[in-house]
């Protein structure tokens, strides 16, 4: 049986946000996939609240995809599979929720290992001057904070800079799909930047000094108009937060970057 998730506040109060509630019992595996919830009727005892007030709750979990309704069998969490990992609600809770969650971490890190190192290629060819100088002005923000006790400048954190840095960098892509899926996983970006700089910071300064050279090597090869090393060194930066994370098995060398030819070439090579 799966530890009931706690339902009151830090005054004992019963917390009014079921799904809410809900969903931290679930990202953070305590209720595990499978496993049943309880009864409506439980939840309302436990809640103090109406059954339509449950169900309301329970149904946007349902529409998330991360529980499903059993004819016969009450109600379950589905399968990873059927989480909708992009809607910006689920992304926001696997932050908030998913760090006890091993798997959750892997996939979204896996997903960063199958796409950074393309998105770095795209934002070498097509980066404007704005583009390079968010990218600029983030890298720059890392390096600050480095320099405070507190990793804080201006009021943002080391970790703040280093999320705003890959997302600069998904910007710089000029790909609609690219920025719109790094801006909807952003909080859980955020926790897997936040998990490897932890680690790294707990080990020595010397592993922050590493990362940030390789972070380094991006932005000059973005800079440089350079795809191919923009990608490796993307790569690069992955491979030290796989290191950090326990993770290295999820970091492959990837294919070499095809860029299209530019239509005019195009156009010269089907003549």
């Amino acid at each position: 049986m799966p530890r009931e998730p706690s339902v009151t506040d830090a005054a004992g109060v019963p917390r009014g946000d079921i799904a809410e509630t809900l969903a931290e019992a679930v990202f953070s595996g305590r209720y595990a996939i499978g496993d049943t919830i309880p009864r409506e009727v439980d939840l309302c005892e436990r809640f103090g609240v109406s059954r339509s007030t449950v169900r309301s709750a329970l149904q946007k979990l349902v529409n998330a995809g991360l529980l499903v309704r059993v004819s016969g069998q009450g109600t379950r969490v589905c399968e990873l599979s059927a989480w909708h990992l992009l809607d910006p609600q689920v992304s926001a809770w696997m932050a908030h929720y998913a760090q006890p969650n091993p798997h959750l971490q892997r996939e979204v890190f896996a997903f960063r290992v199958g796409v950074e190192p393309f998105v770095a290629s795209l934002a070498a060819t097509h980066a404007t001057a704005s583009d390079l100088l968010a990218i600029e002005n983030a890298f720059e923000g890392m390096l600050r904070t480095l320099e405070c006790e507190d990793l804080h400048w201006q009021g943002q954190s080391y970790n703040d800079y280093d999320v705003a840095f890959h997302e600069a960098i998904f910007a710089a892509s000029h790909n609609l799909i690219w920025a719109q899926i790094s801006h909807v996983l952003k909080p859980a970006i955020a926790l897997i930047v936040e998990r490897s700089n932890q680690s790294a910071t707990l080990h020595s300064a010397k592993d922050l000094d590493d990362s940030m050279a390789r972070h380094r090597r991006v932005m000059e090869a973005i800079r440089l108009r350079q795809p191919q090393e923009a990608a490796e060194a993307a790569l690069s930066v992955l491979k030290r937060t796989g290191r950090d994370l326990g993770m290295e098995d999820l970091v492959i060398n990837p294919p070499a970057i095809v860029m299209p030819l530019p239509m005019t070439e195009l156009n010269e090579e089907n003549r």
